[in-house]
């Protein structure tokens, strides 16, 4: 089932939190809206979800009006970072409720409920309590109320928030999983960029109740459309060094990068992946700065470098040793530049 967002904004007061949000989600989607705190993305899916009212634009599901529908008659159901189970019933109890409400004969109602529970491994706690369950047992109680629904959308607000970081990697790849299994159209929103790049088809990165970009896991960690997106993007951050761009070469210091473009921009920012880089002797890079600190993290080491006030993190391999202080290049290939204006943090280059 679809979802159409079209302009739709929310003020709280004179405070305007969401501005003209216009995005469309595909049936069988699985969206993630990302953000930090703040952002506007829980009002969004609130608004979605009917929890919260609409100030302005409109919101169709299934092709229908339901800007002004209530919550109930909007065919969704809603996962809460909080979980929200009845601590006293029982796990089947609990999955059950929906059903129960629609008082579905007692036969149908349990074995929906063997089913949906079957489905995220939870028939053999059936008859616990939510007290008895570990965190992620708990998700899973979650998830299963709202997938014997069988609705139209799935809304899932920051689920795998309360777990552990081991939990939530097990629990990413069991939400993709079913999401692809069940097929259901699904809107999740997070502030955790690794969820939102491992589990979406698409991401729609929101800053200041603004749609920043929309776009595919890769489009927008390899094609961000600003300078906020590409460092919001990527673990670690994309690196930025602050220039001047004079007619293709831009300046930091006492190195000169050829760019391959034309343009001219008084303040200027280079961007490129800890991925891209590679720490060489001082004559061969185009870059040249100090050596920060360096960190084996297993597969890689991470080396963090000073280039005048700005600090860049490159990926080295795992037997990369230098001092502190020490003078470092830094070489990347040309084609792996990314340039953007600071003022406006427009992107420069983008490319075809």
């Amino acid at each position: 089932m679809t979802v159409v967002l079209d302009k739709v904004s929310k003020s709280f007061g004179a405070v305007k939190v969401l501005h003209d949000l216009s995005l469309e989600v595909q049936d069988g989607e699985f969206l993630v809206l990302l953000g930090a705190s703040g952002s506007g993305k829980s009002t969004a899916l609130r608004m979605i979800a009917g929890l919260e009212t609409v100030s302005e634009g409109t919101i169709h599901i299934s092709g229908r009006d339901v800007t002004n529908e209530l919550p109930k008659n909007r065919d969704v159901a809603m996962v809460f970072q909080s979980y929200a189970l009845y601590p006293h019933k029982t796990v089947a109890e609990n999955i059950g409720y929906p059903l129960k409400i629609r008082r579905l004969a007692r036969a149908d109602m349990e074995a929906q409920v063997r089913d949906v529970a079957q489905q995220v491994q939870l028939d053999e706690l059936l008859d616990r309590y939510p007290k008895e369950l570990s965190g992620g047992q708990r998700q899973r109680v979650a998830l299963a109320r709202a997938m014997v629904r069988r609705p139209a959308v799935f809304l899932m607000d920051e689920p795998l928030s309360n777990l552990d970081a081991k939990l939530r990697g097990h629990m990413r790849a069991e939400l993709k999983h079913m999401q692809h299994e069940l097929g259901i159209t699904t809107i999740y929103v997070t502030h955790d960029q690794v969820e939102a790049m491992t589990l979406a088809h698409r991401v729609a990165l929101l800053e200041g109740g603004r749609l920043q970009q929309l776009a595919t896991p890769r489009a927008i960690y390899e094609d961000p459309e600003n300078l906020f997106v590409a460092q919001f993007i990527g673990s670690p951050p994309m690196n930025v060094a602050h220039g001047t761009l004079e007619g293709g070469t831009f300046i930091v210091g006492d190195d000169r990068v050829a760019t391959g473009g034309s343009e001219t921009v008084r303040n200027a920012v280079i961007g490129l992946r800890a991925e891209d880089c590679r720490v060489v002797a001082p004559s061969e890079g185009q870059l040249h700065a100090k050596l920060f600190a360096n960190e084996l993290i297993g597969d890689h080491t991470l080396v963090t470098a000073k280039l005048g006030e700005d600090t860049l993190s490159i990926k080295a391999s795992k037997d990369f040793e230098a001092g502190f202080d020490e003078a470092i290049g830094i070489a990347f290939d040309p084609d792996k530049i990314y340039l953007f204006d600071k003022d406006t943090g427009a992107r420069i280059d983008r490319r075809g």
